[in-house]
């Protein structure tokens, strides 16, 4: 088992490094390093996007929470597909105008649109904030696959600070492009473990089929398929499912790395090619809610009752050693990839919207380092809050997604309408974190709207705050609107392509 972890592993970094190539290692800019050259086409694009599709959150958290709640695990199912309608229409916008500018973060983006370098700071702040909150799910994954691959001889701890230095490392001496092609390689992976579990699972549990694994889930376990799920008192009835799905198609290519992933493709049509055929991927989500299901026929009872580990300890009770570690290994890489771009992303805003308005003078090199530095540091928060920590993957991408839905509204209004002002962004977020934490806001919030995504209502009140707010205050100037209204140059398809296609 450990020596086909260790071999899966090491497939998917020795690939990823290749990936970056002798170009990359040539011109070790922070443009190289943080969107990839700007030359992701489809096929490379398709597998970093795709990275974001099937991160552990996809296998560990979803099967667990099928395991734990039942119906209330087809949440990925709905935000997936809503996420890449939203994305069809944002992210090339989002291209475009990081071509225009020459833009690298998600920070530079909101400095540029609304004419104010202290906003840029404002959002690269709050940008890390949820990017932290994001490293959890991937560090707590690790640390479960490392304990797992260590015989369970290792502290919950000694696990998480083991799974932070690796995906440290990782991005560490790489960059976007190696994620890139690690990335290809996980979801290669990926889908020939759900294939192989999914076929297989149905006589591991009794059941004459995989739908028959269903029937017997719902005689064991009544209301096991609808909502609310197995308990009846469960809030996680259609309101929260709606609420939470809308929540996070909102906010997810507002994500600081999936901004940056959009500045790196090559062209806006490489963007929509993949938002179009990647609602396909969510498919896959009814094999792991199957796994989830069956893990709960088995009986299966994860240590401490920890339903993120249920996929992994019903594949260790059911399984010879050589899937188990295929498992395992697969789980890492479905961890290291998206965790190191969550990382650099990090890196990035820190270096350029923090660091970058106070020394201006700052060189290609230095700015580089500080973004590696910096990460050590945002690592190290995380394992400070993913030590003891005992919630479900899933509530955990609820927080980050209600964190980083406080910049929604800017970047929506930001490319729909000119009016939107600096000032009004900076009320919005200011009010919309208030109604999200203020434990005043909650009892509220708890009493008249009990079943909603608490993240939905906050986005809510903080966009009406900044549409007010930006109608009493002085417009941007033109300049900056261009950013997300005009078109340019960089609208047009890059030379030595097909067609001079405008992305409009």
């Amino acid at each position: 088992m450990t020596l086909v972890i260790a071999l899966v592993i090491v497939l998917g970094t020795a690939l990823g490094a290749v990936g970056y190539g002798r170009r990359a290692t040539r011109r070790a800019t922070v443009t190289e390093w943080a969107v990839g050259g700007r030359r992701l086409g489809t096929l490379l694009f398709w597998f970093i996007n795709a990275g974001e599709v099937y991160t552990t959150f996809a296998v560990l958290g979803i099967s667990g929470y099928a395991w734990a709640l039942g119906a209330p695990a087809y949440l990925a199912f709905c935000s997936v597909s809503l996420s890449y309608a939203i994305g069809y229409w944002l992210m090339p916008k989002v291209w475009r105008a990081g071509r225009k500018k020459g833009l690298i973060t998600q920070a530079d983006f909101f400095a540029a649109r609304f004419g104010a370098p202290w906003l840029g700071v404002v959002a690269g702040l709050v940008g890390i904030a949820a990017l932290i909150v994001y490293v959890q799910i991937q560090l707590v994954s690790l640390s479960l696959i490392v304990q797992l691959a260590l015989g369970g001889s290792l502290s919950t701890t000694a696990a998480v600070i083991i799974a932070a230095v690796v995906m440290l490392a990782f991005v560490y001496l790489a960059g976007l492009r190696s994620a890139a092609f690690a990335a290809a390689v996980k979801d290669v992976l990926m889908v020939v473990v759900v294939v192989l579990l999914a076929a297989t699972v149905a006589g591991k549990v009794g059941a004459a089929s995989v739908f028959d694994v269903f029937r017997l889930a719902e005689e064991a376990h009544p209301g096991i398929g609808k909502l609310p799920g197995v308990d009846p008192a469960s809030p996680t009835g259609p309101i929260w499912l709606m609420t939470s799905a809308l929540n996070v198609a909102l906010g997810n290519w507002v994500f600081p790395h999936l901004f940056q992933m959009s500045y790196a493709a090559k062209s806006g049509q490489a963007i929509r090619r993949n938002a179009v055929w990647q609602p396909l991927y969510s498919l896959a989500y009814f094999f792991i809610i199957l796994l989830g299901f069956a893990a709960l026929l088995a009986g299966t009872q994860p240590a401490d009752g920890n339903m993120n580990a249920a996929l992994l300890q019903f594949v260790t009770d059911r399984y010879p050693g050589w899937v188990i570690g295929l498992v395992a290994g697969t789980g890492f890489l479905l961890a290291l990839a998206p965790g190191s771009v969550l990382l650099l992303t990090s890196g990035s805003l820190f270096t350029r919207n923090v660091v970058g308005p106070l020394r201006k003078s700052l060189s290609e090199r230095s700015a580089l380092l500080v973004s590696r530095v910096s990460m050590v540091g945002f690592g190290a928060v995380a394992v400070w809050l993913t030590v003891g920590q005992s919630g479900s993957l899933v509530d955990i991408l609820l927080y980050a997604y209600s964190a980083i839905g406080m910049l929604a509204p800017a970047v929506f209004l930001g490319f729909l309408w000119r009016r939107t002002t600096a000032v009004g962004v900076l009320a919005g977020i200011v009010v919309g974190f208030v109604a999200l934490l203020a434990p005043f806001a909650k009892d509220v919030w708890a009493t008249h709207l009990p079943a909603w995504e608490p993240g939905l209502i906050a986005m809510a009140v903080n966009f009406v705050v900044t549409v007010l707010v930006s109608l009493v205050t002085p417009r941007p100037p033109e300049r900056a609107v261009a950013v997300g209204h005009a078109l340019g140059a960089a609208d047009v398809a890059p030379a030595g392509s097909s067609r001079a296609t405008v992305d409009a």
